[in-house]
C-alpha cells in the first residue's frame, strides 16, 4: 500500500506513470542490481515458494543488469496479461488500486544506493521488480493481486483503506505459505530482503499463525523492522478465493466495533504455527 501526495509530479502523467529511462542506469547501478540479485537468488531456493523460482526463469531475469520494463512486459503479458509500469516513488491509493485493477503494477525506476544495500524506506526498483513481478507470472497470484486492486477501489468508499492495507500487507509483502515441507516465502517484502529471507522462516522470536481474513484485517504491523507476527497461507487458490468471493462491505462493518490487534498478540483461537519468543522485539526495545 502506498501514501503520496495528490497530484502526479512534474513529468509524470495523470496516473503517475513515467518512462523507465533505462538508458540513465549507470554501471554501478547495474552492478549493484546483479549485486542483490545474486545474494537473494543464491539463498532463497528451497525458502521461497516454487512459484516464485518459476517466475525469475520464465521472464528471464536471471539475465545480468537491471531489467526493461518493455522486455520484461512482453513476457509477463503473454504469461498472465499483466505489465509493470514505471512510477516515481509512492502514488495515491486510488491511483495505486486502478493500476492493480487493470492488471499494472506500479514500479519505482529508482535503484537504491550501496548504502542502503539492506534497508530503505520507500520501496526502489529492486524490491518492486525482483520482490513483486515473478509471481505475476503465476496465474492464480496474478488474479489475486487483481481482485486486491478491485477491491481496493470499493473500500476507498467505504472508508475501509486502512483495513485492506493489512490484508495487502500481510499477504502480498510478507506472507507466508503452507507447503508439503514446511513454511515457505511468497511476499515481497520477504524476498528482497537478505536478513527477513532468514528471520521469517528460521528465527524463534515471531508469531506465524494460520490465515484468517478478519483477523489480519484487525492486526497492526510494523513499516520500520522485521514483523512480529507473520500469517500463514494455505494456498493461493485460497488467498483468491477467499478475496474474490467475500463481500468485504459487512466485515468492514464489524470490523469498525472490534479493537485493533497487537502486532505481537496471539489469541485464543489463532491456528498457531510457532509462538514466537518476541526476543528480537524486545532486545530492539531494550527490554530483557
Amino acid at each position: 500500500m502506498t501514501q503520496a501526495s495528490e497530484s502526479p509530479p512534474d513529468g509524470a502523467a495523470a496516473d503517475w506513470t513515467i518512462p523507465q529511462g533505462w538508458d540513465r542506469y549507470t554501471a554501478a547501478e547495474h552492478a549493484l542490481w546483479d549485486r542483490l540479485f545474486a545474494r537473494q537468488a543464491d539463498m532463497l531456493p528451497g525458502r521461497v515458494v516454487p512459484q516464485f523460482i518459476a517466475g525469475l526463469d520464465m521472464l528471464r531475469m536471471t539475465q545480468p543488469g537491471i531489467p526493461r520494463f518493455d522486455e520484461l512486459n512482453d513476457r509477463l503479458n503473454a504469461a498472465t496479461g499483466w505489465q509493470v509500469v514505471a512510477v516515481p516513488g509512492l502514488v495515491p491509493d486510488d491511483v495505486f488500486f486502478d493500476h492493480l485493477a487493470h492488471r499494472r503494477f506500479p514500479a519505482g525506476n529508482f535503484l537504491r544506493t550501496p548504502d542502503q544495500i539492506d534497508y530503505l524506506q520507500e520501496p526502489d526498483i529492486f524490491h518492486d521488480v525482483f520482490g513483486h513481478v515473478p509471481l505475476l507470472a503465476d496465474p492464480v497470484f496474478a488474479d489475486y493481486m487483481q481482485a486486491y486492486g478491485e477491491g481496493g477501489l470499493r473500500a476507498a468508499g467505504l472508508g475501509a483503506i486502512e483495513r485492506l492495507a493489512r490484508l495487502y500487507w500481510y499477504t502480498v509483502e510478507f506472507g507466508l505459505i503452507r507447503g508439503n515441507d514446511g513454511l515457505r516465502l511468497y511476499g515481497a517484502g520477504i524476498v528482497s530482503s537478505f536478513g527477513e529471507s532468514i528471520f521469517a522462516l528460521d528465527d524463534p522470536s515471531p508469531n506465524r499463525v494460520g490465515f484468517d481474513l478478519r483477523r489480519v484485517m484487525r492486526t497492526r504491523y510494523k513499516i520500520d523492522d522485521y514483523q512480529q507476527t507473520y500469517f500463514v497461507i494455505d494456498s493461493f487458490d485460497d488467498l483468491l478465493r477467499q478475496t474474490a468471493e467475500t463481500d468485504f462491505a459487512p466485515i468492514y462493518a464489524a470490523l469498525a466495533a472490534e479493537p485493533d490487534i497487537g502486532t505481537d498478540e496471539v489469541l485464543p483461537g489463532d491456528r498457531m504455527f510457532t509462538r514466537g519468543t518476541q526476543a528480537w522485539a524486545r532486545a530492539r526495545a531494550g527490554q530483557s
